[in-house]
Parts: structure tokens; C-alpha cells; sequence
């Protein structure tokens, strides 16, 4: 749910628009069944969402009703099966399952290939003609095997270094 609401968002806006959310359903993340229950248009006006979030997370909520992602299991699979598992759900894409297993499940050996930032600081930091392509990050991060998360991590960390220019 955090991921779908997050997409494209600032840190800063995902998480009020999440505490909207959550504040919606009395201060806790709603079940399911309470998203499906719960009218569309009321969803939007109460934290902020699009009607493509609202849709995403319906999706979510009826994959998991359904029984075709088991949240309570999910943790038990590999990295592979759960990407997988959570591309089926309309809205969550590569970047989102990343995410998912970096910081819900804290996967050790995740490479965010689809993720800007990372992108933007292994371009500056290999001093590269342009942002790498996912096959080109892929062949990079060999090297950071078994720990690719934690390299990722670092290289977010390391777009907050830079220094700003003001014109």
C-alpha cells in the first residue's frame, strides 16, 4: 500500500498523503476488505489520491482477497517469485517490488535497475557519458554481490552530497 501511494511522489508528500490514508481508517492500515468496501471518490477527497492510486490499491486489496498474493507467506519466497507475484497486481510494477523487498522484507541483494536515483549516482560516480541502461547498471553491480541493497542505499545517500547550484 505504501509503495502504490508513494510512486512518483516525494518522500515528503507520500508520506502525508499515507498518514491521510491511514488517519482515513482510523489511524491503522485498513484490511483488504475495508479498501474494497470503501467508496472511490471518498478515498480521493479523504488523502489526496489519484483515481489511477485508487485503482492500484482496489487491485492490490482484490489480489490479496482472492488469495492470488498471500502477504503473510510472501516473505518465504525468493526474490524472483515475489517480484513476480507483485508485478500481477495492476500498478505495481519492477520498481515497486524492489522497493518492497528492500525496505518491507530488507533483502540484502537488491539492484533497483529501474530506479532514477540509483541510475543518476552510478552515472556520476563512474564518471559515465550518460545515465546507465538497466543491462549496463546490471553488469556493474556484479561486483557488489552479495550486497547489493546496501551499495544502492549508499548511492541514494550520495545524491544528497551534491551540491546545488542556484542561477
Amino acid at each position: 500500500m505504501r509503495s502504490i501511494v508513494g510512486q512518483q511522489l516525494s518522500t515528503k508528500a507520500a508520506r502525508a498523503i499515507h498518514g491521510r490514508l491511514l488517519e482515513h481508517f482510523a489511524g491503522r492500515p485498513p484490511t483488504p476488505e475495508e479498501v474494497l468496501a470503501a467508496d472511490a471518490e471518498e478515498l480521493r477527497a479523504a488523502a489526496g489520491l489519484s483515481r489511477a492510486k485508487v485503482t492500484f490499491l482496489r487491485s492490490l486489496a482484490e489480489h490479496v482477497v482472492a488469495g492470488e498474493l498471500e502477504l503473510d507467506r510472501v516473505a518465504e519466497l525468493p526474490d524472483e517469485e515475489i517480484v513476480a507475484e507483485l508485478r500481477a497486481v495492476r500498478g505495481l510494477g519492477e520498481w515497486s517490488a524492489h522497493m518492497f523487498l528492500m525496505f518491507q522484507l530488507e533483502r540484502p541483494d537488491v539492484l533497483a535497475v529501474g530506479d532514477l536515483g540509483v541510475r543518476r549516482a552510478v552515472e556520476r560516480a563512474y564518471g559515465l557519458p550518460g545515465l546507465p541502461t538497466a543491462d549496463e547498471l546490471r553488469a556493474l553491480a556484479e561486483a557488489w554481490r552479495p550486497h547489493r541493497t546496501l551499495a544502492c542505499r549508499y548511492l541514494w545517500r550520495s545524491l544528497d552530497n551534491e551540491p546545488t547550484t542556484t542561477a
